[in-house]
């Protein structure tokens, strides 16, 4: 009965780690998309210039990068501490992609 408990209690450690796994990495996907979303919103509405639009996209595609490497290097998961590390670039480029739709500068018409 003990023997039985204890693989219980591992099978459920182990499907909690990997939903927990599959959740974080749809968080990091679902970011990704709406950072994309926004600066696509600000070059059809004029706040973000060309090249403000070509360094923040520079950056996304550095992070992507990134993310592609280590994942290959993981089986195609990101561990804790490289989740962690993609939240941190992740919040620099938002904030860095606020502060270019929001500065002095537009589009030329």
């Amino acid at each position: 009965m003990n023997k039985e408990l204890r693989i219980i209690c591992a099978g459920a450690m182990l499907t909690a780690s990997l939903a927990t796994q599959g959740f974080a990495e749809s968080v990091v996907r679902e970011r990704k998309e709406n950072q994309q979303d926004r600066i696509a919103q600000g070059v059809k509405n004029g706040s973000l210039t060309a090249k403000e639009t070509a360094k923040l996209e520079h950056k996304e595609a550095k992070l992507n990068k990134e993310i592609r490497r280590d994942r290959a290097a993981n089986g195609g998961t990101l561990t804790a501490r490289e989740r962690a590390r993609v939240n941190r670039q992740q919040n620099r480029i938002s904030s860095d992609i606020y502060k270019q739709k929001h500065d002095a500068q537009t589009q030329p018409k």
